[in-house]
């Protein structure tokens, strides 16, 4: 095995503190990471209708599934940089494989908007796309995993859900300065000029963004915790993936089935309901995207709330109760939202806050969930894996099932799907709310389920 490339000079002694402004820009550092990450899918998400034209051949239709089929493949190469990038921040530290992760995606971002249209290199239009698309999953496979454990690191153990709410703060703060900035220039510049070369100018926005991510975890220390076990031998040896999955297949298991809840409806619900607003229930390009801009706008005032109330009556209860909300309350509102614009607004909002619940716990949950030692390479793995299965296809398949079946509530049906395999693997998770995330709490968990 690789021993880890840490000195013990570096190391920190045990039970250092974390200073209230290092926390600030360690928040900071991690959020703004996250919001580029989802400003490209954003972008890439509001803005399909107008990529698909530019760099796909056939008709509408067929376009716009390739470019569905498109996103969808980014996430393919997602476990492969989980697999990379996961035992790497685990041996050599977070804030190293952190800053750059950020530079590849922002880089990737900003690659799309200098492609030439169809019309000028033909294949290589969406050739070119592919590639990007998957340099830019290969580097999220590493981004996301680690930003979320880099704050749960940092994190005082009593707060965690609160600090790592601002994690999915950044998340929605992407997502939704990518759809406002479409929304911004589809109004401002005309349907023409969109085509023509308007769909360009947020991606090439991702590169300033990247930039400043990068300088900011750069000048990061490493985690305290991870400093803190650096020194001792046992946690210097990074585990191989077969040790891996020997050893701690049950939190695996666990976060791999909530993640299946969680992406498939955060990217039907952030990134597919654009089209699906658009294409299945009539509205106009402009009404499909102010309906979720809208609707995010609420979820990130709750964000902080939820995070919070986690600490206070644990993360079991929050996703509990957000699993079963969606479970009785999605074909409902997406009958509402099918009445038109108002009830495309309200029932857009009350999913969200649904969702709210899951979205807010995810950096407090799933890191605590596997020992320091593991940490980045287990949540990597487990949630990359199945994001790449479940979630990032989401898109396709709910458009997919509709053209299959004729029934414009496929998608909620598919979400019930994932909430139903959510509630089995939240059944089996220990509660790990004001813990310390020195140790293992699966080593104890034979009572805490239930």
């Amino acid at each position: 095995m690789t021993t880890q490339t840490m000195t013990p000079d570096l190391c920190a002694p045990a039970g250092a503190k974390t200073d209230p402004a290092t926390l600030r820009r360690a928040i900071t550092a991690s959020a703004l990471g996250n919001a580029t990450e989802w400003f490209d899918y954003g972008i890439y998400a509001y803005g399909v209708t107008y990529i698909s034209a530019a760099l796909f051949p056939g008709d509408t239709d067929e376009a716009v599934l390739f470019a569905l089929a498109t996103f969808a493949i980014s996430f393919l190469v997602r476990p492969l940089g989980g697999l990379f990038w996961g035992p790497l921040g685990d041996r050599i530290g977070r804030k190293s494989v952190l800053a750059l992760t950020i530079l590849m995606m922002a880089g990737a971002t900003f690659g799309v908007g200098l492609i030439p249209d169809y019309a000028h290199i033909g294949v290589w239009a969406p050739t070119l796309l592919i590639v990007l698309r998957m340099v830019q999953g290969f580097s999220t496979g590493g981004e996301y995993g680690g930003a979320a454990t880099f704050m749960a690191e940092y994190a005082p153990d009593d707060r965690r859900g609160f600090f790592g709410s601002f994690l999915e703060f950044g998340t929605l703060a992407g997502f939704s300065l990518g759809a406002s900035l479409m929304l911004l220039f589809s109004l401002t510049l005309g349907d023409a000029a969109m085509h023509d070369w308007g769909w360009r100018i947020p991606f090439l926005i991702a590169a300033p963004m990247g930039l400043i991510g990068t300088y900011l975890r750069s000048k990061m220390e490493d985690t305290p915790i991870f400093l803190e076990e650096c020194v001792v031998e046992e946690a210097r040896q990074a585990p191989g993936l077969a040790t891996l999955a020997r050893d701690h297949w049950r939190p695996l298991l666990v976060v791999g089935g909530l993640v299946v809840a969680l992406n498939v409806v955060n990217y039907t619900l952030l990134s597919y309901m654009p089209t699906y607003l658009q294409r299945r229930i009539g509205l106009t390009t402009d009404e499909a995207l102010i309906v979720p801009i809208i609707g995010m706008l609420f979820m990130m005032l709750f964000l902080p709330f939820a995070g919070a109330l986690s600490d206070r009556i644990g993360r079991r209860a929050m996703w509990r109760f957000s699993l079963l909300g969606l479970l009785v309350g999605v074909v409902p509102l997406y009958l509402l939202m099918g009445t038109g614009l108002a009830g495309a607004i309200a029932g857009f909002i009350l999913l969200g806050l649904l969702y709210v619940p899951q979205l807010a716990t995810i950096s407090a949950t799933f890191p605590a969930l596997f020992p320091t030692s593991v940490r980045f390479a287990g949540f990597a793995i487990a949630y990359n894996v199945s994001t790449s299965i479940f979630g990032g296809t989401a898109p396709a398949i709910g458009s997919g099932l509709i053209s299959w079946t004729g029934d414009q509530l496929m998608p909620a049906y598919y979400m019930i799907f994932s909430c139903l395999v959510g509630l089995v693997a939240l059944r089996f998770m220990p509660e790990t709310a004001g813990q310390s995330l020195r140790g293992n709490p699966f080593a104890s968990a034979g009572d805490a389920t239930g």
